[in-house]
């Protein structure tokens, strides 16, 4: 079996703590994951950002190489692309 990604490895040993997420765009914020899981490689989790309301979800791409976050806001019918997560840190 292949390795797991890096950055999700990481997100999911600090969880459910604060997890500070770098995106591609080099935008940072702070995130709270009620629930990680690895389905063999493929990851995801469910949680919420200290900066608004929406939810947010965590999926790896369909290579297992990206990790992807994902936000539905409260009035919004579906899911919008955040970004690809670059980065991920123990909040402090």
């Amino acid at each position: 079996m292949a390795d797991l990604n890096p950055i999700a490895k990481r997100i999911h040993n600090v969880s459910p703590k604060p997890v500070r997420l770098t995106l591609s765009d080099d935008s940072t914020a702070v995130y709270q994951f009620s629930g990680t899981q690895f389905f063999q490689q493929e990851f995801q989790g469910e949680g919420t950002c200290e900066d608004d309301d929406a939810e947010y979800r965590l999926i790896t791409s369909e290579d297992n190489e990206s990790v992807l976050l994902g936000r539905k806001g409260l009035e919004d019918d579906g899911w919008s692309m955040v970004g690809e997560v670059v980065e991920a840190e123990r909040a402090e």
